[in-house]
């Protein structure tokens, strides 16, 4: 470029450097972001400079670049995530148990649950999975709230011990009587 091309550039550029990185601020309120991102646009409106039409303007122009550049990374960042420091992540937050040893005990409990009596099925379906309440259970079935109760109790004690590995498919829940016999 020649000295009255520099000279044409830098004072088409310089004024708008405080705006660019009040919007890059605005849009990505994070300043260090912020001010890569001017820069940038800075580097990029530079080399396209002979490339631009001269009848153009060059405010809308450069905002133009800042915008696409602002949009470019907020879309990767939220591909990629936020990113965040090794040093800085505590332990237990990255530790997560293996997802086969998950995905084996969920498949565990869905065997589990079909293998329920139907009216045991049913209620913990509605009462655990779709979160209705005891009466809200009742009204569906069409049975007393006592009868959610009970049966709900004995579908969840059923499913801890077949989760235990204590109960075989065609094993019966017997429930502990609350009642004591009387000579």
């Amino acid at each position: 470029m020649s000295k009255s091309e520099d000279l044409e550039l830098l004072t088409a550029l310089q004024p708008l450097i405080p705006a660019l990185r009040r919007y890059a601020s605005a849009m990505v309120r994070n300043r260090e972001l912020a001010d890569d991102l001017v820069q940038d646009c800075l580097e990029r409106a530079i080399s396209n400079w002979k490339t631009r039409k001269q009848a153009e303007n060059t405010r809308q122009w450069v905002f133009a670049i800042a915008h696409n550049l602002i949009v470019n990374r907020l879309r990767q960042d939220a591909r990629r995530g936020q990113h965040i420091d090794i040093a800085d992540v505590d332990e237990a937050a990255v530790a997560a148990p293996a997802p086969q040893e998950s995905r084996v005990r969920h498949e565990e409990l869905l065997r589990a649950i079909a293998a329920l009596p139907e009216d045991q099925r049913a209620v913990i379906t509605l009462v655990s999975v779709e979160d209705l309440s005891y009466a809200e259970a009742a009204q569906t079935l069409d049975i007393p709230i006592g009868t959610v109760m009970s049966r709900l109790a004995r579908a969840r004690e059923r499913l801890a011990r077949a989760l235990e590995g204590g109960l075989s498919r065609r094993e019966p829940v017997t429930a502990p009587s609350p009642l004591r016999r009387l000579k």
